[in-house]
C-alpha cells in the first residue's frame, strides 16, 4: 500500500496545472460551504438567538407534571426554586438563570379586552440577557420593587391607545384557577419590531406576580440562558441528571414555530450544499477522465510491468482520494480565513429587517462564525465525492489492454 501511495502522490504532481485546477475546484466548493455555514450560524445567533432571549431562554425548567398541563398555563410551583437556580448557574455554559411566573390573562380598558401572556420576572437578573430590557422605547424597565407597574409592547400600546402613566386592568388566573385583577400603570413600552410578541406579552415584577396570583416566594418556571445557540443538548443532559424530578427542556420543545423556522433553514442549506458538491464532482470526474486518456501509454506500461487491472484501478482511486484530501485541507483553510475576515466586519442586513417578524430581531449586522461546526463533515464529503468520482476513470484504466495501450499514439 505504501508503494501505491507513493506512486499516486508522485502522479498527482506530475501534471501540476491539472492537479491545481482540481484542487482549487474542490477547495472553493468546500470554502463556499464553510462560508455559508458560518453565515447561517451568524444568522442563528442574530435572529434565533435573540428570539430565544425574548421568548424565555435556551432552556426552561418546570416542576414535574407541567408538560401534561401546558395548554392551560398551569401555575405549578417549582420546589426549592432557589436551589435549582444555583444548580443551573453551576453549569459552565450557563450565563444566567432567572425565576418566573407565567399565566394567561386579559388586558382591558375602554378600547376592549386583549388576550395576553403575563410574565412575572426578576428584572435585575434578566436585564443583561433579555432583549426586552435592551429595547425599552419609552419610559423605563421594571425594577424589583415595582408594584402595580407593567411593561408592555408597542403593538399592544397602540391597540389599547395607552402611553406612559396610563392605567388599565390586568386580569389573570391564580394558582387556584380563580381570576385575579389589578389596575396597572404603564411604566415602560418596549419595541423589538415583532408585533406578535408585542401584542401578547406583558411583564410585571416577580414580587407583584407572587402576591397577585397567590404564590408568595414561589415561581413556576426557571429560564436558563446559555453562552450560544447549539449548546442546549449537552446542557439539558447535564441539568436533567443534576435535577431529577424536574422537567428540563430545550427551547425547541417549547417553541415549535421557532424550531420549524430553524429546520427549514437547515434543509435549504443542505440542498445548497448538495448542489455545490454535485458541481464539484462533475468537474473532478471530467478532469480525471481526461487524465486517463492522456496517460494511455503509461497505463499500458504499468500493465506490462505486471500490475493487475484491479491494482491499476486502485492507483487511480488513490489519486482521486489524495486530490480530495488536498482539496479538503485547502478548502478548510480558505474557509476559516474568509470567515475570520468577514467575522470582523460583518454583513449589514438591517434593510431586510421588515421582511419577517424574526428578521426584525437583527440588531443591524450579522457576524459569521468560523464555520467549524460542520467542517469535518464537509471535508469528509469532499473526500468521499472525489474518491467516488475517480471510480469511473479507474475502471476505464483497468479495462485497457497493455499491448493496445502501449501502441497508443
Amino acid at each position: 500500500m505504501q508503494l501505491y501511495l507513493r506512486l499516486a502522490w508522485r502522479n498527482l504532481w506530475r501534471h501540476r496545472r491539472r492537479t491545481m485546477i482540481i484542487v482549487v475546484a474542490m477547495g472553493l466548493a468546500l470554502s463556499m460551504m464553510m462560508m455559508y455555514d458560518g453565515l447561517m450560524e451568524g444568522f442563528n445567533q442574530a435572529i434565533y438567538g435573540n428570539a430565544i432571549r425574548v421568548l424565555g431562554g435556551n432552556i426552561q425548567i418546570h416542576a414535574a407534571g407541567y408538560r401534561q398541563r401546558i395548554d392551560s398555563s398551569p401555575l405549578i410551583p417549582i420546589p426549592e426554586d432557589a436551589a435549582v437556580v444555583q444548580t443551573a448557574l453551576a453549569h459552565p455554559d450557563v450565563i444566567a438563570a432567572s425565576r418566573r411566573i407565567q399565566t394567561g390573562g386579559l388586558a382591558t380598558n375602554r378600547e376592549g379586552a386583549f388576550p395576553v401572556s403575563i410574565l412575572g420576572i426578576e428584572p435585575e437578573v434578566e436585564a443583561p440577557v433579555n432583549l426586552i430590557a435592551q429595547n425599552v422605547a419609552e419610559g423605563r424597565y421594571l425594577e424589583p420593587a415595582d408594584g402595580d407597574s407593567v411593561l408592555i409592547g408597542r403593538a399592544l400600546a397602540d391597540l389599547m391607545q395607552v402611553g406612559i402613566g396610563d392605567r388599565f386592568t390586568l386580569v389573570g388566573s391564580d394558582v387556584h384557577k380563580e381570576n385575579r385583577q389589578r389596575t396597572m400603570t404603564v411604566i415602560g413600552i418596549y419595541d423589538i419590531g415583532v408585533g406578535t410578541t408585542e401584542k401578547k406579552t406583558v411583564y410585571i415584577s416577580l414580587a407583584e406576580a407572587q402576591g397577585l396570583y397567590g404564590m408568595p416566594g414561589q415561581s413556576t418556571e426557571i429560564d436558563v440562558n446559555l453562552k450560544r445557540l447549539g449548546q442546549e443538548p449537552a446542557a439539558v443532559a447535564a441539568l436533567s441528571a443534576a435535577l431529577p424530578g424536574y422537567e428540563v427542556e430545550s427551547w425547541d420543545r417549547n417553541y415549535p414555530e421557532l424550531r420549524t423556522a430553524v429546520g427549514n433553514k437547515d434543509a435549504a442549506m443542505n440542498v445548497f450544499s448538495v448542489i455545490i458538491m454535485l458541481i464539484a464532482a462533475i468537474g473532478i470526474l471530467n478532469l480525471l477522465l481526461m487524465a486517463v486518456y492522456e496517460r494511455t501509454r503509461e497505463i499500458g506500461l504499468l500493465g506490462a510491468m505486471g500490475l493487475k487491472p484491479r491494482q491499476i484501478a486502485a492507483l487511480f482511486v488513490l489519486e482521486g482520494a489524495l486530490m480530495g484530501a488536498v482539496g479538503a485541507a485547502s478548502g478548510v483553510v480558505l474557509g476559516v480565513v474568509a470567515n475570520a475576515a468577514f467575522g470582523q466586519v460583518g454583513f449589514d442586513f438591517s434593510s431586510y429587517a421588515s421582511m419577517t417578524d424574526y428578521m426584525a430581531l437583527i440588531s443591524g449586522r450579522v457576524y459569521p462564525t468560523l464555520g467549524l461546526g460542520r467542517a469535518l463533515g464537509r471535508a469528509l464529503t469532499v473526500l468521499v465525492v472525489s474518491t467516488l468520482a475517480a471510480w469511473i476513470p479507474a475502471a476505464e484504466a483497468a479495462r485497457r489492454e497493455p499491448a493496445e495501450a502501449l501502441h497508443h499514439v
